[in-house]
């Protein structure tokens, strides 16, 4: 009784108002008795376990030396433990009247609700009201560790009419998210396997942001209109579309929980959800395609807010993604079949679809819900132009093949077409199909192709090149060309990618320049030594440049020194990077050609080293000199 436990005599302050005794009224008694240990066993009768076959019991347990705390919390803890279990099997049964009995146990308990032995029952009762009465709900919100302790069911009860309380709760989450995204473009990890893009819907809506707000929201409707409203406000005031994906994952979560009260109250709902399939696929199949075109047509006269919110899923850089890689892929096909991008109804949606997504902010900002008029110029002069590049790459190839008599002075094209460029700059939907395509030539390692195109890039829509999204995925793509930044033309193809490209803006971007210092971490050992040495200078961080940037510079420098420690490998050991590319001296002046004539020279080259060798020559020495 009273204060044996060391606990504060406050935590005992609402036993009275239950008409139990607490340890104010002990300490009174014992003022005021002439018999103390008499007012003891009084005090004990009347406050212990009301069972009288207990009485004769006690006396064993002083005998074994129990206190008779220990065995009072033994039984408390029990009795706590089968009433929190009662319960919860009151609110999952079917009674009528199970709600109300619910109340009243509340109404008895509430009072000892800062008791902490009797703090869980009162918290167990109020997560279990799908109501609970507004007298209590201010108490708790205006007590912090309450508050804190409460269920989130209770909590969204308080957060549905309280949107700053809510407001507060979720900030922190929405600012993890986004610092996450950002970090996972500045990857150390350069792979085309594995970059931005890789993880699945499912894997990403498995993130400790998306699963904390889809259970904070539960299947509250009010509170996922107030989350989308916070996306939309943080979206307008930075301009960030990882706001977007975060849209588009909250509600696919919530369709994977199948909480229906949600998903069949917000119009995107199918539409994200054929979407979602189409990322997952990372293309968009022509059933697919009617289905989404039905979705947006389907938009009905008085409800043309929907495309608002449509126009966000759309901006989300995942669906982005899917809907420019299906573009390149439908005009690979259009030039296999010879037909013209005009004449295929599946790019014309893709394309639509694009323009919705890219005018999303636009769209939101000015509150004018109306699908941006596409420009149809794109579809009939600059893709055309994007496609006869395709052409003069594919016809300098074949070119390539035929035999020496039958080639002719071929060389391969510089300039691009002015439309091209001219598009590229001035419409963001023809900028982003651009940039793929640039994207696309990187993965299927065409020196020439790139060397062409990414001096063209300096000046694009809105500096989309400049942008992470873009970068990240250029950086790991230019991987897979590693050996060329130190061949013997890597001189030009250096040149080509930073002094024509990612150098042009990296003293004014610093989201460049770390890009530019990823890549060389990744690729410093395969440029050239000499080009390493002006890059390092050209990169150093200025003293204003952020943390990251200079870790990164550090990291570097702190590699090529240990390249530069390290001991030769023998001569006599199989160098690695000898079977993948040999190096020799050509006895005729070569062109420059695409990966594909670079193959079909690699057995002959082959064949001269070991001619070479059989002369006495060593393969070192070439490796040495180049």
């Amino acid at each position: 009784a009273g204060n044996r436990g060391g606990a504060p005599l406050k935590m005992f302050a609402g036993l009275p108002e239950l008409g139990i005794s607490n340890g104010e009224d002990l300490k009174e008694t014992l003022t005021n008795c002439t018999e103390p240990l008499k007012a003891i066993d009084q005090f004990q009768m009347e406050n212990g376990i009301l069972l009288p076959t207990l009485q004769s019991a006690l006396p064993f347990l002083d005998l074994h030396g129990t206190p008779r705390l220990e065995f009072h919390q033994s039984v408390f803890d029990e009795l706590r433990e089968k009433l929190m279990e009662r319960v919860a099997t009151i609110a999952e049964g079917k009674d009528e009247d199970r709600y109300v009995k619910l109340e009243e146990l509340l109404e008895k308990s509430f009072p000892l609700v800062k008791m902490p032995s009797i703090q869980p029952i009162v918290m167990q009762v109020l997560k279990h009201l799908p109501k609970v009465p507004e007298k209590k709900l201010k108490q708790v919100m205006a007590d912090k560790e309450l508050y804190k302790v409460c269920a989130v069911e209770v909590k969204r009860q308080i957060w549905q009419d309280n949107q700053a309380l809510f407001g507060d709760e979720v900030s922190p989450l929405l600012k993890q998210y986004i610092v996450e995204k950002e970090a996972a473009l500045f990857s150390s990890d350069l792979s085309i396997l594995h970059n931005f893009f890789s993880p699945s819907p499912k894997t990403r809506r498995q993130g400790e942001v998306v699963l904390k707000l889809t259970q904070m929201i539960g299947k509250n409707v009010k509170l996922y209109d107030m989350v989308l409203q916070f996306l939309r406000t943080l979206f307008l005031r930075t301009r960030n579309v990882h706001y977007c994906t975060l849209r588009a994952e909250l509600l696919m979560s919530l369709h994977d929980l199948d909480i229906s009260e949600i998903c069949s109250v917000d119009p995107c709902h199918k539409f994200s959800w054929c979407l979602d399939a189409c990322i997952r696929e990372k293309f968009v199949d022509a059933k697919r395609a009617r289905e989404l075109q039905g979705f947006l047509d389907g938009v009905k006269k008085g409800q043309e807010q929907v495309l608002g919110d449509l126009s966000m899923i759309l901006c989300d850089p995942f669906a982005c993604n899917t809907l420019v890689l299906s573009t390149v892929r439908n005009l690979q096909e259009l030039l296999s079949q010879d037909a013209l991008p005009r004449d295929s109804p599946e790019l014309l949606l893709l394309l639509r679809m694009l323009s919705l997504g890219q005018g999303a902010w636009d769209m939101i900002d000015s509150q004018v819900f109306k699908e941006p008029r596409m420009d149809l110029e794109v579809v009939t002069r600059f893709l055309p132009a994007m496609m006869s590049i395709v052409v003069d790459d594919y016809t300098f190839t074949v070119e390539q093949k035929l035999p020496s008599e039958e080639k002719t002075s071929l060389t391969y094209p510089t300039t691009l077409p002015e439309t091209f460029s001219r598009y590229i700059q001035e419409n963001r939907v023809a900028c982003e199909i651009g940039l793929y395509y640039v994207l696309h030539i990187a993965k299927q390692r065409n020196k020439n192709a790139l060397q062409r195109l990414l001096p063209a890039l300096v000046d694009t829509y809105n500096d989309m090149a400049f942008g992470d999204i873009f970068l990240h995925l250029l950086t790991g793509h230019l991987t897979l060309l590693s050996d060329e930044f130190g061949s013997k033309q890597g001189g030009e193809f250096c040149t080509a990618v930073f002094d024509n490209f990612l150098l042009t803006s990296f003293s004014s971007k610093e989201n460049v320049h770390r890009h530019c210092l990823r890549l060389l971490n990744h690729l410093h050992q395969k440029v050239l030594v000499s080009y390493m040495e002006t890059l390092m200078k050209t990169l150093e961080p200025p003293k204003q440049s952020s943390e990251s940037v200079k870790e990164l510079y550090t990291l570097l420098k702190e590699k090529l020194e240990a390249s530069k420690k390290s001991p030769p490998e023998p001569e006599e050991a199989p160098s690695l990077d000898l079977g993948l590319h040999p190096v020799t001296v050509p006895s005729t002046p070569s062109t420059p050609t695409t990966p594909l004539r670079e193959r079909m020279d690699a057995p002959a080259t082959r064949e001269q080293q070991q001619q070479s060798r059989s002369h006495g020559d060593r393969p070192q020495a070439l490796c040495h000199k180049d």
